[in-house]
């Protein structure tokens, strides 16, 4: 009989976060694999656990994801966390849950606390539709791929941004995004949490002046609407007004109608239908 992989959450400030059962899986397990096992070791003797610990990271999860797949084969439990918060996600434990499933071994999570759902439902942003894209490249170019990739998502955005990147994340998603509104959470459940909901233009400004402290989770608000959406971007205003006649608005309420679309002054759409 197989062992079986447990994903664990695990606090992302607040220690009281911890779960019942996920105390009663690290007594469990015969062993726990970390992102870093000074910081896990914390965690465990804060709750007076003593258990045998090994290191799981992006630079040896090949030949340890092999290691913890020949003793989950022999039997044994392994429990699985990152840093802080679930493991899997932006984490290289999306590839140990692959090379389970590859190999037909029991996985399971301990669910809790996910630092970018919880920045989310503190934003006051749209929680209906959201998009994760985690970490933004180092190299300035993946970043902008990246960024001209969603900006035209309807999507709320959530990022992770460490503190020395985040005036030039900033700027970037500025340029390339335009001034949205944007929350930027950091220290969450702890006791100098800080949430604060701005707009991109202000939050470059702020951190022009003050220096980013703590790892940081940005929530940016989604596109108006998606470019392929915009069934009007490809003609004229007069056209425009004349669709909404057409469909039956009186010629005042169609142009105010196609001013609010395109975003410009009324002025500017009855001079360009009326030919001033």
């Amino acid at each position: 009989m197989t062992g079986t992989l447990y994903l664990c959450a695990t606090p992302i400030g607040n220690l009281g976060d911890v779960s019942h059962r996920l105390l009663e899986v690290f007594n469990m397990v015969d062993l726990i694999a970390c992102e870093d096992t000074r910081r896990t070791v914390q965690l465990l003797n804060y709750f007076d656990i003593h258990k045998q610990l090994t290191s799981y990271h992006e630079h040896n999860k090949r030949e340890k994801g092999e290691y913890i797949v020949s003793l989950l084969k022999e039997g044994k439990n392994v429990a699985l966390v990152s840093d802080a918060g679930t493991p899997a996600i932006s984490d290289p434990g999306e590839d140990l849950v692959k090379l389970c499933i590859e190999n037909d071994l029991n996985i399971t999570s301990i669910p809790g606390c996910v630092a970018g759902v919880n920045a989310l439902i503190l934003s006051g942003l749209s929680t209906k539709r959201f998009a994760f894209e985690g970490f933004l490249s180092v190299n300035k170019r993946h970043r902008h791929e990246h960024l001209e990739s969603v900006k035209n998502d309807t999507h709320t955005l959530i990022f992770y941004e460490a503190p020395h990147k985040l005036i030039y994340t900033l700027k970037d998603m500025l340029d390339i995004l335009g001034n949205r509104k944007i929350a930027l959470c950091r220290e969450l459940t702890k006791l100098h949490e800080e949430i604060i909901r701005t707009t991109l233009e202000e939050a470059q400004s702020l951190y022009t002046e003050k220096s980013p402290k703590g790892e940081y989770v940005i929530i940016i608000e989604g596109a108006e609407k998606a470019a392929e959406d915009i069934w009007w971007q490809n003609i004229t205003a007069k056209e425009h007004v004349e669709k909404y006649i057409n469909d039956g608005d009186d010629p005042k309420d169609a142009i105010k109608k196609a001013a609010k679309d395109r975003n410009v002054p009324k002025r500017d759409v009855y001079n360009e239908f009326h030919g001033i």
